[in-house]
């Protein structure tokens, strides 16, 4: 069952500056092998869903198994019989829009 989540992990009451944190969270996304883009606000995963859910998993640890109070905000859209979802829906809206490569 395919599935694409925004998923935005950050640890909470350390300081100002999350970015070598959120690196760490995001390597391990990354490191996972499934199809996954970041944005200034969250990184979507795209996949099986007990794939993307464990690699979600994984990547809340980095902060958590260090003791670090962690938020998750997550955003599932579970769409069976689909694929490639992560790069069709932004396709869709630039060929409405008149605008493929923005």
């Amino acid at each position: 069952m395919n599935t694409l989540v925004a998923v935005a992990i950050a640890p909470v009451g350390t300081n100002d500056e999350l970015a070598s944190q959120v690196a760490e969270i995001v390597k391990v996304i990354r490191d996972s092998g499934l199809p996954n883009r970041t944005t200034s606000m969250f990184t979507e995963i795209e996949g099986p869903w007990d794939e993307v859910m464990a690699v979600v998993k994984e990547a809340t640890s980095v902060l958590t198994d260090k003791g670090i109070r962690t938020e998750v905000v997550l955003k599932a859209d579970i769409r069976p019989g689909h694929e490639n979802t992560l790069n069709t829906k932004i396709d869709k809206v630039n060929d409405i829009i008149g605008n493929p490569n923005a």
